[in-house]
């Protein structure tokens, strides 16, 4: 009995704080769904009279259908674009909300890079079009990938990731970048390559460029090194290209990894080589004496 008293007592006190409350033209106000159809959603704003948000007034994305974006029981912000809309209900916008409210949060999200995931719903010339927070945004087609785009038509309805470059609410611009995020993911993975280097490795990779201080070398996977002139040969030259040329398979040792840079010798490799002909000369020497002195021994015994 006590606790329905509380219930009716909470519930006359909410009607009369709706009584006493004052809605006008351009408030913003916040009401949770109670229903939902193609056309419409009603709103309760805990006042004496329903919210009405049409679907035409929930976001500027023509592809947003109310259906899919809202649930019975979500809690949504609205401007007042309407006290009366000729059958006593409020009549609201999340579209004019998203202008008053969304810009901050989207200078939020720019401050911190945050990664967004969003579909193109439209292309224009010199880029496509995806919606955030409601509002219009812009990826120009020099910033959908680190790849070069030939026929936007292609990303229409593509999920992309990407970041917001531009806030300019005076301007109402909005510009974002799919391609910084590819490439902070590159970066990423080539950081995790490099990683897994270690100083003494040795690879085999293609000579791809030649300069007067050296030689990079492609190993594969994104990666690249540097052939130092000095570590080519024990044998001073003047140019990497008495020793390599351009597309050439080479053998290289890593001589160290430092600020994601790879240094590698050739010469490095010549040495252990040659250290090894001597080793093997030396033992082939041994065992040669070794067998001479048996048969020698032999040859000397008498029976």
């Amino acid at each position: 009995m006590a606790e329905e008293m509380k219930e009716t007592m909470e519930q006359y006190e909410n009607e009369l704080e709706a009584s006493f409350r004052k809605m006008d033209e351009g408030d913003i106000v916040e009401g949770d769904v109670l229903s939902v159809s193609d056309e419409e959603a009603v709103i309760d704003l805990k006042y004496y009279a329903q919210g009405i948000l049409k679907a035409s007034e929930y976001s500027d994305d023509p592809n947003i259908t109310l259906t899919e974006a809202l649930r019975e029981g979500d809690r949504l912000k609205a401007k007042v674009i309407s006290v009366d809309d000729g059958e006593g209900n409020i009549l609201l916008s999340k579209r004019e909300a998203n202008q008053v409210l969304a810009w901050d949060h989207l200078q939020k999200l720019m401050d911190e890079e945050a990664v967004l995931s969003l579909t193109v719903g439209g292309v224009v010339n010199g880029g496509v079009i995806v919606y955030v927070e409601g509002i219009r945004g812009f990826i120009p087609a020099s910033q959908l990938s680190l790849n070069y785009v030939e026929d936007l038509n292609t990303w229409l309805k593509k999920e992309v990731e990407a970041k917001i470059i531009n806030v300019d609410e005076s301007r109402n611009k909005l510009v974002l970048s799919a391609k910084e995020v590819e490439k902070a993911k590159a970066q990423e993975e080539l950081n995790h390559k490099m990683a897994m280097m270690r100083p003494g490795m040795v690879l085999e990779g293609t000579v791809e460029n030649i300069m007067p201080y050296g030689a990079f070398v492609d190993l594969g996977d994104g990666l690249s090194g540097l052939i130092h002139i000095s570590q080519f040969s024990e044998k001073r030259i003047k140019s990497p290209k008495e020793m390599v040329e351009e597309g050439q398979k080479v053998k290289v040792k890593v001589l160290k990894i430092a600020d994601n840079k790879i240094s590698l010798s050739m010469k490095v490799l010549e040495e252990s080589r040659e250290a090894e002909k001597v080793e093997t000369g030396i033992e082939y020497k041994e065992e040669e004496k070794a067998q001479t002195s048996l048969g020698d021994l032999l040859a000397n015994l008498k029976l």
